[in-house]
């Protein structure tokens, strides 16, 4: 795995990519991995499910098995959830989905990046950021993840690698409070 998949998501997601390289899954895998974090941004019911600490392990696996296999996800996906869940661990596997998903960027050549904005981005919009974020990156090779955090009031973060570039008004207004507590 790679530097910035360490930590137990890094393993149970080194874990999971070394199995999907010894079947020839990687790519089904990753998709179906890409579609459960999807999911996991989407429903709240899923949330709980991967969250809750009240639900047993064994309900925990029984659910997300369920889950899986009704949407048809392969053998493998459905045989690692269960044993993440059976192992206490199913609170990491966003975590294990976005290492996953790095490390299978980094073996394909491309640079990873995140950007969080504070609302949904238009396909007009989704467009110039990809296009500035590969020119920061120096590469045509991206691999971009968009997601939408309302806290940030307006602006950007911006992840490539282990770089970070922050626009957001979240954190200008906290720059502003730290200069003027500095005055007083």
């Amino acid at each position: 795995m790679s530097s910035g998949a360490t930590g137990l998501a890094g393993r149970y997601a080194g874990a999971l990519y070394a199995l999907a390289v010894d079947s020839n899954k990687v790519d089904s895998i990753h998709d179906e991995l890409g579609s459960l974090g999807a999911m996991l941004g989407e429903s709240q019911d899923l949330k709980k499910l991967v969250e809750s600490p009240i639900l047993s392990r064994g309900e925990q696996q029984a659910a997300i098995t369920a889950i899986m296999e009704k949407s048809g996800a392969d053998a493998l996906t459905v045989k690692f959830l269960g044993t993440l869940a059976a192992n206490g661990r199913l609170s990491v596997l966003p975590r294990v989905i976005q290492a996953f998903q790095q490390e299978h960027a980094r073996r394909r050549g491309q640079v990873s990046a995140e950007v969080i904005s504070a609302v949904a981005l238009d396909d007009s919009r989704k467009a110039v950021v990809e296009k500035t974020v590969a020119r920061l990156a120096g590469s045509d090779k991206l691999s971009l993840s968009m997601r939408v955090d309302p806290s940030l009031i307006g602006g950007l973060v911006v992840r490539i690698g282990s770089r970070m570039i922050d626009t957001s008004i979240k954190t200008k207004l906290s720059r502003l409070e730290s200069a003027m507590k500095g005055v007083a």
